[in-house]
């Protein structure tokens, strides 16, 4: 790859991790009930995805019974993951939801020798202990009532699914294209989220279509489909790095557009959190 090239893909990578930042400020500013904003997240992603993937000529075709089923549960999974972290979003604040998440690749590396044939490594151990270390400096109190804690703990379910569906799709479905794989999930979320829309206030869309639209197009459809492509051209671990920058991008635009200002120890338990991304990305870059 000529230095050109490399720059120029290196940026695209980085505008992508911006496009996905934005669901920090979209997910707490957009004025409806979490359950239906995923729906509208999905199903409009549905519809970009599709139109991606029939201009792109990307084979939808799922081979077989099995792979149906690790779709499905994938599927439930990012489910879970967007819903928590948006939940995670609306009790507490930005920077805690998008921290508290961030700690998913701890979370998968002490989870991967249980999928696959990967020995345990004690150095994670040490990475687990940093994550802990940076969610206590973090959590502004243990008292289960406070909305921040709440908050913080639906980030910690959210990376925790997100962790798993990561593993599950490792595991059975490396062979289909990435795309493709989350216009499936998208697809089959919008179906099992679709009775949230009969019992849940929906009125709201009228007057939150413009962002809901912006979280849909920008933030799922583009930011993760330019991020899975920059693969191609990256190892994992460079993405992750780079990837591991969103909280950065997504406090700033908190800070512009909601005037969210974080506290030093958002700042301390961040960096924590985010070292031991970075740690274990370049880890993982080097064996």
């Amino acid at each position: 790859m000529s230095e050109k090239s490399h720059l120029n893909h290196l940026l695209l990578l980085t505008i992508a991790t911006i496009f996905i930042s934005t669901s920090g400020a979209l997910g707490k500013f957009i004025d409806m009930p979490t359950p239906v904003i995923i729906w509208w997240r999905s199903s409009l992603s549905v519809v970009f995805l599709l139109i991606f993937c029939l201009y792109k000529g990307i084979n939808l075709k799922i081979k077989n019974n099995q792979d149906r089923w690790t779709f499905i549960i994938a599927a439930i999974l990012m489910g879970g993951h967007w819903i928590a972290y948006f939940y995670a979003l609306k009790l507490s604040n930005v920077a805690t939801g998008m921290l508290s998440l961030f700690t998913f690749p701890v979370m998968i590396a002490l989870l991967e020798p249980l999928f696959t044939k990967v020995k345990f490594d004690p150095i994670h151990i040490l990475l687990g202990f940093m994550v802990l270390l940076g969610i206590y400096i973090l959590a502004p109190e243990f008292n289960i009532a406070s909305s921040q804690l709440q908050g913080l703990l639906c980030g910690l379910l959210s990376a925790l699914c997100y962790a798993l569906r990561i593993l599950i799709l490792q595991k059975h479905v490396t062979k289909y294209n990435g795309t493709m794989l989350m216009f499936y999930q998208v697809t089959i979320l919008t179906v099992l989220l679709a009775p949230v829309l009969y019992f849940m206030d929906t009125s709201n869309i009228t007057t939150q279509y413009p962002y809901v639209l912006l979280l849909a197009l920008i933030t799922t459809s583009i930011g993760h489909t330019m991020f899975v492509n920059s693969l191609s051209y990256f190892k994992a671990s460079t993405a992750s790095i780079i990837g591991s920058s969103q909280p950065v991008f997504g406090i700033i635009i908190a800070f512009f557009f909601l005037n969210e200002i974080p506290t030093i120890n958002t700042y301390i338990g961040g960096s924590l959190i985010l070292a031991t991304v970075i740690i274990e990305s370049i880890r993982s870059k080097t064996k």
